[in-house]
């Protein structure tokens, strides 16, 4: 399997999972950016968000509704929060499985670099 997150989703390599449903899976970043960093991905492969197609909104609609929920549940929703989706190289994505990172417990800045 050529995605790590695709691997992941697979459970062939470990995460530490905050969140699952039939589409949509949530862990822990290896490499935190926040005191929270998690990520939140669809099961299904979707490259990039230009990826996205019309009959997936649903989903998308998931995985921001699954940010809101864990920023709930870990404690920060009502101090703030930062919802990230970095699209291809020039944004910064480095893994091609579409996801968001979902930052808390820190103060961020803007712009954001």
């Amino acid at each position: 399997m050529d995605c790590l997150f695709c691997a992941i989703v697979a459970k062939t390599i470990p995460a530490k999972i905050l969140y699952e449903n039939e589409h949509v899976l949530a862990f822990e970043d290896i490499n935190p950016q926040a005191p929270s960093h998690v990520l939140i991905i669809p099961k299904q492969h979707i490259p990039t968000l230009n990826d996205l197609q019309a009959n997936q909104i649903d989903l998308a609609g998931s995985l921001l509704y699954t940010a809101k929920h864990l920023a709930e549940q870990l404690g920060y929703a009502e101090s703030g929060y930062r919802v990230v989706n970095n699209c291809k190289e020039d944004g910064g994505q480095a893994v091609y499985h579409l996801h968001l990172h979902l930052l808390g417990n820190r103060v961020f800045t803007w712009p954001p670099g």
